[in-house]
């Protein structure tokens, strides 16, 4: 967290209370001391507003194009759903695990699987490693940058991790995920099989509602 802060000042940093508990001073006091200086209470309508306020546009060339197409499909539902997704998406390229995002977003990772399960979802497991392909599909796009280069900036503990994971989601290797999902593929596929099929699901659906219990 405090390496995302120093090294990326224009991305904005946000600590999300969405549950009162003793443990929430302690949680807010540790991402001080590493930088986060914006805390936003979601736990009420208006903190919802103040978030978006707050995060404003998309940070990135790639939040943005990932962005528009997955939030058109999801126009119908709940302003606090849509900003959770907003934020997955933001935090999706040094958030690898749900264990790291529940984090991030201040929620119990039992209550953000359970509600996705409850709900009829795909996992957000599921949600977020498909994420943090089309944030590789969408570094893959500049030539330059080698499948070990892609790996690192995802922050895959090496170029052989990030392999089994396209191994695991798709059964390819990294140069087929280059050759046969570039960019506007994979988010068209992402779109297809992720969001579309449960657009029903989604416009109910709220992941970061009431407490963490």
């Amino acid at each position: 967290m405090g390496r995302l802060v120093r090294e990326f000042p224009e991305i904005p940093t946000v600590a999300l209370i969405s549950q009162h508990d003793p443990g929430a001073t302690e949680v807010l006091l540790r991402l001080g001391a590493r930088g986060v200086r914006q805390v936003v209470d979601v736990t009420s309508p208006a903190g919802w507003g103040r978030l978006r306020l707050v995060v404003g546009q998309p940070a990135t060339r790639a939040v943005s194009r990932i962005q528009a197409p997955i939030l058109r499909a999801l126009d119908e539902a709940p302003p606090e759903t849509r900003l959770f997704v907003e934020a997955m998406i933001r935090l999706a390229p040094d958030t690898p695990t749900v264990t790291a995002l529940a984090e991030r977003l201040y929620v119990r990772p039992s209550t953000l699987m359970s509600r996705f399960a409850r709900a009829g979802l795909p996992s957000p497991k599921n949600y977020l490693s498909a994420i943090r392909l089309l944030h590789a599909a969408h570094l893959f796009e500049i030539s330059g940058l080698s499948v070990a280069d892609v790996a690192y900036r995802l922050e895959y503990s090496s170029p052989q991790s990030f392999g089994r994971h396209l191994r695991a989601m798709l059964g390819v290797t990294a140069l087929e995920f280059r050759k046969r999902f570039p960019f506007p593929v994979a988010l068209e596929r992402f779109v297809g099989l992720m969001i579309e099929p449960y657009r029903e699901v989604w416009r109910e659906f709220h992941p970061m509602a009431g407490s963490g219990g």
